[in-house]
């Protein structure tokens, strides 16, 4: 769940799919590199097998990324950029044991966040 469902990666992954920037899994990579390290000196070299559902869902986000991206808009973007800001904020104040956050059920806000976003521009602030 930490390597493949963390917000960082997930959107890391649909960042790099839409713009080419990977800034983001660079980051997320160096960190995971850590993070594994320490779990594997307490459950050996079994970590080192979660590379590869990690490699097939963010290569999975990374095409679906080019298949959504020239359907956006820029509002869109924005509002991807802060739900995924917002899941990362919730990430810190739980690893620093600030606010318990499940960040695990926000996870699905990645994917329906562009959708209200084009459903509140196209129809709701129209009749607003």
């Amino acid at each position: 769940m930490l390597f493949c469902a963390s917000g960082t990666g997930i959107y890391g992954a649909l960042t790099e799919g839409m713009n080419g920037d990977a800034t983001i899994l660079i980051s997320k990579s160096i960190l995971d590199f850590f993070t594994a390290a320490i779990f594997a000196a307490n459950l050996g070299y079994v970590v080192s097998l979660i590379a590869i559902p990690q490699f097939i869902i963010f290569i999975i986000l990374f095409f679906a990324a080019h298949l959504i991206y020239p359907l956006t808009t820029a509002a869109m973007i924005f509002d991807f950029k802060a739900a995924g800001g917002v899941l990362m904020l919730a990430t810190g104040f739980r690893m620093v044991q600030l606010k318990m956050f499940p960040t695990a059920d926000m996870i699905p806000t990645m994917i329906i966040v562009m959708p209200i976003s084009w459903l509140w521009i196209t129809v709701i602030l129209p009749i607003l």
